[in-house]
């Protein structure tokens, strides 16, 4: 539906998908993609010269708005997504730290200069925005990685079209009317609804510069591949299979504890979920502790519970089959969440899993399953361990347990992984920083948000200027030089 009521002249946002009859993509759909396109375009001259302190003054009124708004939007999240209170409110309050990274852009947009770098010749150079960016958001987070996106986008003086999860949209257009009561002018942030067929359209229009995307590798394949075919930028994080591992001499009860967090917060359903663990040789003592971990969460929806359900059953299906395909490869179901019945029959719900004695080639170590499983592996030494880690495609992140220096040294310089904790489990840095996951779990050269981020979201410009009296009657053929 399109809304364009002057009260929420929001963003023009269109459910496109959402109708109990099967929508066609028909010429009336893209029509209203061409008024989405059309809208933030016309924005952008307007926007793209509002000075840099406006800009700045928006995104700190639009910080105060989501702050005072926590409560709501954590809300939302946990409504539609089932996520446990404490966990809404991360999604949002991890949103809000790069929110405010963006309230500090102008520090990031000086450029730079060399005043008489040849005879009477000054060089500047300055970033300017893009234009028309777009953002294709996940499910798993509704508020963090929509703040990702286009606050950084709009602060460097872009507009921008965000196409939120069709299973999640509550928190998205929250975001957009609480943009537009912080100051966002009509048509620079705005949402479209929709699935695939819409963001093909999308990033087929000539207006949109650039494409940020989180989500499946299959998806955030294509949408790279589609998009820098048309010589648009784009950024995509995709999938992961982030690696523990666990040497002997780590505090056994303290490794434990991280890993069962990091493995079963949010249902496993996070791009840095700590899926597979390695246990180094006595290590294998902590697989004890892990079930123990496992065991004591509680799943459910009440304001107590450690861990909700997965968002669809179509998803608790897939992760069903893929733990039973583990026990029929000849792994060990040592704790099988699929056995235990919720309370709540018909949820989504799955009990923590952990499947040992997993080889790499078995699809629970292969595929991403985005749920509450926790894969072990052994290996003999910290070499061999390394070896397993580096020879799985992706990148997003690794990190070990142990109480030496040497090991922990050995590990953060070996490893092939873009983001690597030690004794964390989730080694996730300031806004600062950006995200930086990398092999499989990243196309494109510029992360999300932190420095990288203002990088992907502008574009330098050099402007080379000579003031000095000449003789208007000398010319030169010579390719211009410095000295």
């Amino acid at each position: 539906e399109d809304s364009t009521d002057a009260e929420v002249r929001s963003t023009t946002s269109y459910s496109l998908e959402s109708s109990s009859t099967p929508l066609t993509f028909s010429s009336l759909i893209l029509g209203q993609i061409d008024i989405a396109v059309k809208t933030a375009a016309e924005a952008f001259p307007s926007w793209s010269r509002t000075p840099v302190s406006k800009r700045v003054n928006i995104m700190f009124r639009l910080k105060e708005a989501v702050t005072n708004d926590l409560d709501n939007l954590a809300g939302l999240v946990r409504k539609e997504l089932g996520k446990t209170p404490a966990d809404a409110r991360g999604d949002v309050l991890r949103g809000l730290e790069v929110l405010e990274y963006s309230c500090g852009v102008a520090s990031q947009l000086t450029g730079s200069s060399l005043p008489n770098f040849g005879t009477n010749i000054d060089v500047t150079q300055r970033r300017e925005p893009l234009g028309v960016c777009l953002g294709i958001a996940p499910f798993n987070f509704p508020a963090m990685i929509p703040l990702w996106m286009f606050p950084l986008a709009i602060a460097c003086g872009n507009t921008f079209i965000l196409k939120p999860s069709e299973l999640v949209p509550s928190a998205s257009s929250r975001l957009a009317e609480l943009s537009l009561d912080a100051g966002v002018p009509p048509g620079v942030f705005n949402i479209v609804h929709g699935r695939r067929r819409t963001v093909e359209s999308l990033i087929s229009r000539d207006e949109i510069k650039a494409v940020s995307f989180v989500g499946s590798t299959e998806v955030g394949t294509s949408v790279y591949t589609s998009a820098t075919a048309r010589g648009k930028r784009a950024q995509c994080n995709l999938g992961a299979k982030n690696h523990a591992v666990v040497m002997p001499d780590a505090d056994p009860m303290q490794a434990a504890k991280q890993i069962v967090g990091a493995a079963f917060g949010a249902s496993g359903q996070r791009c840095m979920a700590l899926s597979t663990v390695v246990l180094v040789g006595e290590a294998a003592k902590v697989l004890d502790n892990l079930v123990d971990g496992a065991e004591s969460l509680k799943v459910g929806i009440d304001d107590n519970a450690d861990m909700g359900p997965v968002v669809t059953p179509r998803a608790k299906d897939r992760i069903e089959k893929l733990i039973q395909s583990g026990r029929a490869q000849g792994a060990s179901i040592v704790l099988d969440g699929t056995k235990r019945e919720h309370p709540e029959r018909g949820g989504n719900f799955i009990y923590p899993t952990i499947i040992d004695d997993v080889k790499p080639d078995m699809e629970v170590y292969k595929q991403e399953i985005f749920g509450p499983v926790l894969v072990c592996l052994r290996a003999k030494t910290l070499e061999d361990a390394l070896d397993l880690v580096n020879s799985n495609p992706y990148g997003n992140g690794a990190a070990i347990f142990t109480s030496s220096g040497s090991n922990a040294r050995k590990f953060e310089s070996e490893v092939k992984s873009g983001q690597v904790g030690i004794n964390v489990p989730i080694p996730l840095g300031p806004p600062q920083m950006g995200f930086t996951g990398s092999a499989g779990s990243m196309l494109g050269d510029l992360p999300f948000y932190g420095q990288s981020g203002v990088q992907f979201f502008t574009k330098p410009k050099n402007v080379v200027s000579r003031w000095v009296d000449q003789d208007p009657s000398l010319s030169s053929t010579v390719i211009p030089v410095s000295r």
